[in-house]
């Protein structure tokens, strides 16, 4: 009898001290799913967030001037570039250019472009110039650009070495030409503020011959030094300005200079996804001065403004 007793009390107890147990054990389970989600919350709150200002590509980021940036290995793309040069002295002219190029990068360190140019002339009453008006199939050229240093951790400056050459049918004042004229240059580029402000500098020589027809040979050369600031105002919108400064020479070296001009204006890139990218400049003639004339802007080697649209699809 005393030992059916003890064993109903020690079942009793046992029954207690389970009792006991699955409390505090649902205690510890509601208080756990209680602190879990703030704790993931503050884990989620001290996690960084990422950088919508992501590393941009430089090239067109300066309108007339260029970046130091070729491109990713492997990239093609095609790209639509509407050049158009305004207002000379004594009379109305206009002057269009439209190229359709092709651009690869094989290599990390070379990327070159294909183009073919089409142009249109609005000309009358221009100071040494025939009148002309007409659109038609103007050349061909191609861009060969070789990456000397690539901006990055290592170095904060990129540096580009480019070659262009041209064949032209039609010159600027839209008569019949043959015409062979090469590019060269170096451009520089780095970033003022990661992933915000850019910078560059080119250094641009250009000697050209032409020969119209029933006249020989004409030899003459172009220098410029221009550069350009650019600022990121969003993730897609980067806006700026830049100014060039051109020299005209009647020789293929640098000697017997006809006309000097000097160009400000702003630039406007917009990179409306990974693929797709629309860059515009524009640049007004400030000051100049043609060999010979006392006039304040040389309008008889350059023109007074200039507008640069580029349209790019990559694939």
């Amino acid at each position: 009898m005393r030992n059916a007793i003890r064993a109903q009390r020690a079942a009793r107890l046992f029954r207690v001290a389970c009792g006991a147990i699955g409390a505090v054990a649902v205690s510890q389970v509601s208080s756990l799913a209680q602190t879990a989600p703030n704790s993931a919350a503050q884990a989620d709150q001290s996690a960084p967030l990422p950088d919508p200002f992501h590393e941009l590509e430089t090239k067109y980021l300066f309108g007339f001037t260029e970046g130091a940036d070729i491109g990713a290995e492997g990239e093609q793309s095609i790209e639509f570039e509407t050049t158009a040069a305004f207002q000379k002295r004594g009379g109305r002219y206009s002057a269009v250019e439209q190229e359709i190029e092709y651009e690869n990068v094989p290599s990390q360190f070379f990327g070159y472009e294909l183009s073919a140019h089409m142009n249109g002339h609005d000309i009358a009453g221009v100071d040494g110039l025939a009148d002309a008006r007409g659109v038609g199939f103007s050349g061909l050229s191609a861009e060969l650009r070789y990456l000397v240093i690539g901006r990055g951790p290592g170095s904060p400056i990129g540096l580009t070495l480019i070659a262009e050459p041209e064949w032209a049918r039609i010159d600027d004042s839209g008569q019949p030409i043959a015409d062979y004229s090469s590019a060269f240059g170096a451009v520089a580029d780095t970033e003022l503020i990661a992933n915000r402000l850019y910078g560059a500098v080119n250094l641009i020589y250009t000697p050209d011959i032409a020969k119209s027809p029933g006249q020989g040979w004409q030899r003459s050369s172009t220098t410029a030094v221009t550069s350009g600031l650019a600022y990121r105002l969003t993730p897609k919108i980067t806006g700026g300005g830049e100014v060039e400064y051109y020299r005209a020479y009647a020789n293929l070296a640098p000697q017997s200079l006809q006309g000097q001009a000097l160009y400000v204006g702003p630039t406007l890139h917009i990179q409306f996804t990974g693929k797709i990218m629309l860059a515009a400049a524009f640049s007004s003639q400030v000051a100049g001065r043609a060999t010979g004339e006392s006039y304040g802007l040389d309008l008889t080697d350059f023109p007074r403004y200039r507008a640069n649209l580029k349209l790019e699809f990559e694939f």
